[in-house]
Formats: C-alpha cells, structure tokens, sequence
C-alpha cells in the first residue's frame, strides 16, 4: 500500500463560517454527517477527502492536520512511537469509517493516520480464520 495523503481535516473554532469560505472558494461539497457533530468534505478525488469540526480541545489551533493512508493504524503508531514520535490520539474507530491515530513526529509536528475499514472479502476472512 502506497501511504498517500487520503484526508485532511480542519479544527475550527467557527466551523460554519470555514464551510461557507471553502464551498466559496473551492466549490467543495460539504455536508454533516449522519449522528455526528462533524462535516464531510467531497473535493472530487476519488481517494481522498476531508472535513471540518469544532475545536477538539480548548487550547488547541485553529489548524488543517493531514491524514496518511496506512494498512493498519496500531502498527503504524507503534513505528512512530520507536522511532522517536509522540502518540498523542491513539487508536479510535470511527464508526464503519474505519480507524485513525495521531502522533508529533520528533520535530513536534502533528500527523494522522488512517487505516480504511475491511470491505466484503477481507472481513469475510476474517471471519473464516476463527
């Protein structure tokens, strides 16, 4: 698996405000998504997207963070961990989505990773091994 850049998403302090700007600027599609306080962004790629939420926390920025495509996101924190990262969101399932991760590589920059859900085959096998 290539680790492409697949999602970018921004924490904002005014998020409707940011979603007028970018369906303005760009001509995104932007919707809220079902049972969730959160709002996808349809660029037009294929594999990639983004999206748009209030603040996690207070004290943090007002920021775009990237999200690299990883086959597993467990793995890939653990990797950033020995070599010298900070986790700082571990694994969180995102519903059907799939799953992401957060770490500060060693110069203090933030960094997701994101691992897709199983799919049709792949969850069947799954099933079969146990």
């Amino acid at each position: 698996m290539a680790n492409d850049f697949v999602h970018c998403e921004l924490s904002t302090t005014n998020v409707e405000k940011a979603a007028g700007f970018y369906k303005q600027m760009f001509k995104w599609k932007i919707s809220k998504y079902p049972g969730m306080d959160y709002l996808g962004v349809d660029t037009g790629a294929k594999k990639s997207g983004g999206g748009i939420q209030q603040l996690p926390m207070p004290e943090a920025p007002t920021a775009w963070m990237p999200y690299v495509g990883v086959k597993d996101v467990k793995k890939s924190l653990a990797r950033a961990k020995k070599l010298g990262a900070q986790i700082v969101q571990p694994f969180t399932a995102i519903g059907d989505a799939g799953a992401i991760g957060i770490f500060l590589d060693p110069t203090g920059a933030a960094l997701g990773v994101y691992e897709p859900a199983k799919k049709g085959k792949e969850k069947k096998k799954k099933k079969k091994k146990k």
